[in-house]
């Protein structure tokens, strides 16, 4: 194998989430104006239950798969990565059939538990999806061994354009039948997605590998560890990495089970408190999606870069990628969470123009859900560097003491009138701090890599104060010239170009760093002619 940085893969993969998010956006701004808040507090109340699988077939168990892939695959033993493949595709479809039974048979009793018995339809159209999406899972992990990460991002892809364009069309036939049917046809599309991904990555990646099935036929005599211990390592290591990289999903199974009944507690109707929670998760939630979606991108491929260093004992190596996760991590989450604070409103008015009152009335959970969006990134980043150590669990451990966080705030917050469905988003940011400086101090503890602040945290800072003013300025300049939607997007994309310039002029991204991206040659010899470096 190799000797790789992780940034091609997450490069890729981080591409890949921003256009997954891209569609996300395309379904769900027309549900959310279609539907309303009523009918995405029944979605949402599904819809967190298929978040946390798809970190779990995107993050946990491809993490877990692709550990124990690139360990053997360094050494050559082709047939025995070809091994924890085979075996871990039997334990997820076997894991995959019990959870989309309970899931299925079980939707009544869950739907009274979480006092949202509108949502009903919506969970048991969710059940195919947890069947579908361990197995994608499998297929994920085993290609992101082999440091392959293509297949991973086409089958991402593949899976939400199926789940946008079914779902949305669901959800706009059974409007007529009631919110509640509508929210069942959106859900179905997210349970067909994951069929379509797991189709595609058996066809056109998994049967055309010729030449990794020779490498496996070829290494037919090496002696093979024995099944048992192979699913126990995939366990252990599967186990502890999902809970840990499933910080937003956990949140988000937090606010389902708390947010719903607090606002009942301190006097709102059932169907407020439904508009309340669809306006924290299904409106001001989904926005912060894009910035996890390209945390966990380093996430996911730095675990085989970390791995790999580790188990041959290259500290340089291992203390290079660590460095440099966490300056890709404050890098993506500075500029998310100076411009979605200076922009909350206007951006939430600009995805659901429908939907002007709800909207507006969301923008303060946007705003609050904001400040913890940088360490959101540095949590996710650094998860995953624990687990390319072996040491999943500390991650875990960061992950409770930031649950235990998120519920105690909720629930005292959620229930003060006057904050209510904010206090829910202020646990959350807590939260996320808390887990992002535990995970940080263990990496730093365990590995002894020594970080430069300047490099690493006050340059993109600096650039992103800059960004964050000129982004007010050109906004409020140009709003009453050209409306809302359009001053926000401009204000939106000269603010990331004047990131961009500052991260370069700054020096906070050099120049033999940017050749480690695709087609990054090319791109050097631009931004020299430029004079941006």
């Amino acid at each position: 194998m190799s000797k790789k940085t992780f940034l091609r893969g997450a490069a890729v993969l981080g591409v890949a989430g921003l256009l997954v998010q891209v569609m996300g956006a395309i379904f769900r701004i027309p549900l959310g104006n279609i539907i309303g808040d009523e009918g995405m507090g029944y979605y949402q109340t599904a819809y967190p239950i298929y978040v946390f699988l798809l970190v779990f077939s995107t993050n946990g168990a491809p993490a877990a798969i692709s550990k124990m892939t690139s360990e053997r695959v360094a050494l050559g033993h082709y047939s025995e990565a070809h091994r924890v493949f085979k075996l871990s595709f039997i334990l997820m479809f076997a894991l995959g059939i019990v959870a989309s039974s309970i899931f299925f048979f079980g939707a009544e009793f869950i739907v009274n538990a979480l006092k949202n018995p509108g949502a009903y339809y919506a969970m048991v159209m969710i059940a195919p999806a947890l069947l579908f999406v361990p197995l994608m899972a499998v297929f994920r992990g085993y290609f992101q061994g082999l440091q392959q990460m293509e297949p991973t991002a086409v089958s991402q892809l593949v899976e939400q354009a199926v789940r946008v364009a079914i779902g949305l069309t669901l959800a706009v036939i059974l409007v007529p039948k009631g919110i509640e049917y509508a929210a069942a046809g959106a859900t179905i599309g997210t349970s067909i997605g994951p069929i379509a991904g797991v189709v595609m990555l058996v066809i056109i990646y998994y049967m055309r590998r010729k030449k990794l099935h020779q490498e496996i036929e070829k290494n037919q005599g090496v002696e093979k560890e024995r099944a048992g211990k192979i699913l126990g390592t995939l366990a252990a290591i599967a186990i502890p990495i999902t809970i840990g990289v499933s910080i937003m999903p956990i949140m988000n199974i937090v606010d389902v089970a708390i947010v719903m009944r607090r606002l009942q507690d301190i006097g709102f109707s059932p169907e407020n408190a439904n508009a309340l929670y669809g306006q924290l998760t299904g409106m001001a939630g989904p926005v912060i999606n894009v910035p996890m979606a390209l945390a966990l991108s380093i996430a996911l491929s730095i675990v085989p870069a970390i791995a790999a260093a580790n188990s041959v004992g290259d500290m340089d190596f291992l203390n290079m990628n660590v460095r440099l996760g966490l300056r890709t991590a404050m890098i993506i989450g500075v500029p998310c969470t100076f411009g979605l604070m200076a922009l909350a409103e206007p951006i939430m008015l600009l995805i659901y123009p429908m939907q002007a009152e709800s909207a507006s009335s969301a923008a303060p959970c946007l705003f609050i859900l904001s400040i913890g969006i940088i360490f959101l990134c540095v949590a996710q980043t650094m998860a995953g560097i624990l687990q390319g150590l072996g040491r999943p669990y500390i991650a875990v451990v960061s992950l409770g003491i930031g649950v235990v966080v998120k519920a105690v705030s909720t629930f005292i917050l959620t229930g003060m009138p006057g904050l209510d469905v904010q206090g829910a988003a202020i646990g959350s940011s807590l939260a996320f701090g808390v887990i992002g400086v535990l995970n940080f101090m263990a990496v730093k503890k365990y590995t002894g890599t020594k970080f430069d602040a300047k490099l690493s945290v006050w340059k993109p800072l600096f650039s992103g104060i800059v960004m964050s003013i000129v982004v007010l300025v050109i906004y409020y300049l140009c709003r009453n010239i050209i409306g809302n939607s359009l001053s926000t997007a401009l204000a939106i994309c000269l603010g990331a170009a004047v990131y961009g310039i500052m991260l370069l002029r700054t020096k906070a991204i050099e120049a033999r760093e940017i050749k480690l991206f695709p087609k990054g040659e090319k791109l050097e010899r631009l931004l020299t002619k430029l004079k941006l470096i």
